[in-house]
């Protein structure tokens, strides 16, 4: 593991706010509103406000576990505006990528094809509409993951080569930019190499899935950090014989207890932050997003109930 671990805390803030050039009488949207419990992090608190009041605001556990939240707003407005903030506990395990190297990709593929539960293999190793095992797809994944490989090798190669070979270029991909154009044009941003990373995996036979969080950042040195300037993040995750293992190409490195999950999924569509329909007489709308994620005093490492 490159970062830090060891158990830290956050509070996270995120604003969405939509503003509509005419009123819309009726929205209804689905979106990730809370982050999920998991082996890597225990929510402590989370508050989610949605002006104006929604006339629906459920919630359930969707296919991949993930809390998901319906919501349905029957009052005429020109603005929506989704307050999350919550407080959380992160820990993540130190990832030793020379005991990974103790499997080939292909022996892995074949110890998680044996182990594992059939209907996580058969979701996270098949192609999905984001995550398109073309012949340019398996192409590259070959160069990076061949079979032979050392599998701890291969992880940090996955995100490296990402890293080294495509330029974060913010504007230059849409939320439906296909995983060829991106091999075309080698510009993207973390949902792009989010998705290039789990295709490389699925390609070589080993699960993988798409997450969606956020990352703590730090301000250029001797600069404040600027209220909103965080934003939220994707990386990938993929199955081996010792369990999953989260992987950042656009930062070049393993995932450490800087990373919040938020929900995971086969890509981008199962975890889009929120989507849906309105009923409007208007032609356009702006979107503003600011996200601050604030480091909190430790929380005690002796607590029993630490993630």
């Amino acid at each position: 593991m490159t970062g830090p671990g060891g158990p830290r805390r956050y509070a996270v803030r995120h604003r969405t706010t939509y503003t509509y050039d005419e009123p819309v009488t009726s929205s209804f949207g689905r979106g990730f509103l809370r982050p999920r419990p998991t082996p890597t992090q225990r929510v402590l608190a989370h508050d989610v406000r949605v002006t104006p009041t929604p006339a629906v605001l459920e919630e359930h556990l969707d296919f991949f576990g993930n809390p998901s939240s319906y919501l349905e707003i029957h009052t005429d407005h020109e603005r929506l505006e989704l307050l999350k903030t919550t407080t959380v506990d992160v820990d993540w395990p130190e990832v030793s990528l020379a005991g990974l190297d103790a499997w080939t990709v292909g022996s892995a593929a074949a110890a998680v094809a044996s182990s594992s539960d059939p209907v996580v293999r058969a979701v996270y190793r098949l192609p999905s509409e984001l995550v398109e095992l073309t012949r340019p797809v398996r192409a590259f994944a070959g160069g990076v993951v061949p079979s032979a490989r050392p599998l701890g090798d291969a992880v940090q190669a996955v995100y490296h080569d990402i890293f080294t070979g495509f330029a974060y270029a913010k504007g230059a991909t849409t939320v439906t930019t296909r995983l060829g154009e991106l091999l075309a044009s080698r510009a993207g941003v973390c949902q792009d190499f989010a998705h290039l990373a789990v295709a490389c995996f699925r390609s070589a036979g080993l699960p993988a899935r798409y997450v969606s969080g956020y990352i703590e950042t730090a301000p250029p040195p001797g600069k404040p950090k600027l209220e909103g300037s965080d934003a939220t993040h994707a990386w990938a995750s993929v199955l081996t014989p010792l369990g999953w293992v989260d992987l950042d190409p656009t930062n070049d490195h393993l995932a450490d207890s800087r990373y919040i999950v938020t929900a995971w999924g086969r890509d981008f569509r199962d975890v889009s932050p929120l989507k849906g329909v309105i009923f409007t007489d208007g032609s356009t709308s702006t979107l503003a997003v600011s996200v601050d994620v604030t480091r909190l005093p430790d929380p005690d490492p002796h607590d029993a109930s630490a993630p």
